[in-house]
């Protein structure tokens, strides 16, 4: 599918079919997130592929928001190694490489007719217990994914977005409604 039809497209599927995902496809999805850019090349990015019943069982009790599905990605980055902005702030670039790295992936999942939602209400504490999470990794999101269901459909807002004068401005916020 072209870019414009994939960004146009796509939603957060919040209902999937059992059908599991093929190894392939998740390979590819995988690759989109591992050539992703991240600040400083530093590939901030750590993913936990969650797959068995086993683990699926733990996950299910870090969150209530994995809609079964078949596949789940428990994404973090390494404070250890992200890179920091070299002005003013000095602030890390790991939470932003990681969302980079999950938006090609949310992007690659949807271009192989994979559905994704991203999830960020889950128990931080049990997760690093639970998958054995290094105290330098910070948990930045789930992603469940997997073949969306017959019946899916994009959220009732999921179309609702403000006009472009809203959230863009030329030069300055100087003499903007800033509502």
């Amino acid at each position: 599918m072209d870019y414009e039809e994939l960004i146009n497209t796509r939603y957060s599927v919040r209902k999937y079919s059992e059908k599991p995902v093929e190894k392939d496809k998740l390979d590819k999805i995988l690759e989109a997130g591992r050539i992703a850019p991240t600040a400083g090349n530093r590939q901030t990015q750590r993913i936990v592929v969650i797959q068995s019943k086993e683990a699926f069982e733990k996950m299910k009790r870090c969150t209530p928001c994995h809609f079964n599905a078949p596949l789940l990605l428990l994404v973090c980055y390494d404070k250890s190694v992200e890179n920091n902005n070299h002005y003013g702030d000095k602030r890390p670039y790991g939470q932003v490489d990681a969302s980079i790295v999950l938006t090609h992936i949310m992007l690659e999942a949807h271009n192989l007719g994979l559905g994704t939602v991203w999830v960020g209400l889950f128990n931080a504490e049990l997760l690093r217990e639970y998958f054995h999470i290094p105290a330098s990794y910070e948990i930045l999101g789930l992603m469940p994914m997997g073949y969306p269901a017959q019946d899916a459909a994009p959220g009732k807002m999921h179309g609702e977005k403000f006009p472009i004068e809203h959230t863009v401005f030329y030069n300055s916020f100087d003499n903007q409604l800033l509502a």
